[in-house]
């Protein structure tokens, strides 16, 4: 009777509501629930990174986290990187940070985009 839907819709009285009558308001979701979204959130960043990006498999795994990271904001959003981009595919990691820096995203996420360009700049993740 719920039927089926990808996306948060309004139901009929008010509640925001996810999935088959999942109502978030009330109920929310189980932390093994989120811990599954993010799962499966990071394996698809992973696959269309390394499908769009072939020199993304050569990355170590701290800057294949990063990137991974980066594109919780959106795979479209993270392609709209030409720049750094380009600096990740010529290893050139000193200015692929730089170029994270100088970014609207980084305004925005503030610690965060520091954090992620100490890790593509450095390749590990600082203490």
């Amino acid at each position: 009777h719920e039927g089926y839907c990808q996306t948060l819709y309004t139901d009929t009285v008010g509640k925001h509501t996810i999935g088959i009558g999942r109502n978030l308001d009330d109920r929310g979701v189980l932390p093994t629930e989120i811990d599954m979204m993010c799962d499966n959130d990071m394996q698809y960043f992973y696959n269309h990174l390394s499908e769009k990006f072939p020199w993304f498999l050569k990355l170590n795994d701290a800057r294949q986290i990063a990137l991974i990271d980066m594109c919780f904001m959106g795979f479209k959003k993270f392609c709209s990187f030409v720049k750094m981009i380009a600096y990740l595919e010529q290893d050139d990691y000193d200015n692929a940070a730089i170029e994270l820096l100088d970014s609207n995203y980084a305004k925005q996420v503030g610690k965060r985009a520091i954090d992620l360009a100490a890790i593509i700049k450095l390749g590990y993740i600082p203490a």
